[in-house]
């Protein structure tokens, strides 16, 4: 009897309402509950992290098990974010059980850290609490595993951390229960439960036109699941997403997005606010190894070294560029295309960067676009304070689109790359650097809200983007790859850094 429950409940599940509820975008609202026990349960669950390449390790007899650190976007150097998996097994009654997925999230850089924290950018386990000696008694070289002068139980939990050339000691992190893998777990392991030769298959992820396969939805780490982006991202769907410029986490999201939905099998388009004759940079460089030469051939324009450099060539776009080109060269259908018209002015500007938009998305209309634009593009109402008769960007499409959705940026209190009129009232010149900005505190979670109306601006909703961190233009002097301080091609003066610090 319990056996025919079981499958009834789980099979109603899966085929109808939960199913609709519980998409590859859609984080879910409720639990997932196996109708066994949490022994029966267990040996699958362990199975499913084995069979995804997902290694880890276990306690055993306490089924609770908790995976290696893979990185986000997987192998960028510069993507600077790590997750891995705490799964614990709980027993909800003697006949049903349930599991508890802990995402825990650390960066090699300051985005999540608390005050006081330190990071070590070397490679060597030795860092800051190592003896400054080598084994042999002699100075330290940087490269000598020597033990801190900490306890045992620290040493053991700094052997733990990501390794590599962002590798951390006490790195900034954050942790937070992931459903969306939970149901991903249930929905592989509940039709082994039953028994059931139709068990569903995998998603099918399109391919890029130069990848040799498309990977499965576990193989890509495309960071924690954005709340709400589910009801967004689908086929022929334009996204306006109006930024404040010059911030580390914009970009991150949308790179997260474009990761989270591509690897749901929706082709993804992001469109930037770059000048139009960075175009074949841009498309030669996603199709690219992402080699240093690829690097400079991209920031060799004058977009890039600008001295008034605004947040849209900030070390953050960059990276964005570096986590389309790593997921696209991984089978991601994921493209870029650029839309800024800088020579026009006024009405002017916002009429071609519509038109380069409108374009884009009718000669694909089965892909999603995430277009990404300073707030003042993105609005659907005309008239701005100066202006009655203004019609921005956002106003033009949704005349002319089918289905726009524009989104405001919201996000709690930090910093941001302005540029702003001079601060001295010197005529025609700007002031570039760190600003405080201001905000509302939502949480730390990354998320999509569209509201039952428009607002006086033609907004329809905001993503959030949590608290944000300044990140400063991606070449200040010279050429290279962001982070990379190598100015071994393109030397710059010497007074300066080549480049600012890696977001």
């Amino acid at each position: 009897m319990r056996s025919w429950v079981y499958v009834v409940a789980v099979l109603a599940c899966l085929g109808t309402g939960c199913a609709a509820r519980m998409g590859d975008l859609d984080v879910p609202d409720q639990e997932a509950i196996y109708e066994r026990p949490l022994e029966e349960m267990w040996p699958q669950v362990r199975q499913f992290f084995t069979e995804n390449n997902m290694p880890f390790r276990e306690d055993k007899g306490s089924m609770v098990l908790e995976t290696d650190w893979r990185q986000e976007f997987g192998g960028s150097k510069i993507a600077g974010f790590w997750h891995r998996y705490l799964v614990l097994g709980k027993r909800e009654s003697p006949t049903q059980s349930k599991l508890w997925v802990i995402r825990v999230t650390k960066s090699a850089n300051t985005t999540l850290s608390q005050a006081g924290r330190e990071l070590d950018w070397g490679v060597n386990r030795g860092g800051s609490g190592s003896s400054g000696a080598s084994e042999s008694g002699g100075p330290a070289t940087g490269d000598e595993f020597s033990s801190p002068n900490t306890s045992p139980e620290d040493w053991a939990a700094m052997l733990d951390e990501p390794q590599g050339d962002n590798s951390f000691l006490a790195a900034s992190a954050q942790s937070s229960r992931d459903l969306l893998m939970e149901w991903r777990v249930f929905k592989a392991v509940a039709p082994k439960l039953m028994k059931e030769e139709n068990a569903p298959k995998p998603v099918q992820v399109a391919k890029a036109p130069t990848a040799k396969e498309a990977p499965s939805a576990m193989a890509i780490e495309c960071g924690l699941p954005i709340i709400g982006l589910g009801k967004q991202a689908k086929k022929g769907g334009v996204l306006l997403l109006g930024e404040m410029h010059g911030t580390r986490e914009v970009p991150r999201f949308v790179a997260q997005a474009a990761c989270q939905a591509a690897v749901a099998g929706v082709p993804v388009t992001v469109g930037l606010e770059l000048p139009l004759e960075s175009q074949t940079r841009v498309d030669t460089f996603l199709d690219s190894a992402g080699a240093e030469e690829d690097w400079l051939k991209l920031m060799d324009a004058p977009f890039w070294r600008s001295p008034y450099p605004d947040g849209r060539s900030s070390e953050a776009m960059a990276n964005m560029l570096e986590q389309l080109r790593q997921l696209r060269s991984r089978g991601l259908d994921v493209d870029a295309f650029v839309f800024d018209h800088p020579k026009g002015q006024g009405q002017a500007r916002e009429d071609a960067m519509a038109a380069t938009v409108k374009h884009q998305v009718e000669s694909a209309r089965n892909r999603f676009y995430m277009v990404l634009s300073g707030n003042i593009h993105a609005r659907t109402e005309e008239g701005l304070p100066w202006d009655k008769k203004y019609k921005p960007m956002g106003k033009l499409l949704s005349e002319a689109l089918d289905d726009v959705v524009a989104l405001d940026m919201a996000y709690d209190s930090g910093s941001a790359w302005i540029c702003a009129v001079d601060s001295k009232g010197v005529q025609d010149k700007l002031d570039c650097g760190i600003r405080q900005a201001k905000g509302r505190d939502n949480g730390d979670r990354f998320f999509v809200h569209q509201w039952s109306s428009t607002n006086d601006a033609g907004y329809h909703g905001v993503f959030y983007v949590g608290p944000v961190n300044a990140s400063a233009p991606a070449v200040h002097k010279g050429l290279g790859r962001p982070g990379g301080n190598d100015n071994s091609v393109h030397p710059a003066p010497e007074q300066g850094p080549a480049f600012a610090s890696v977001p």
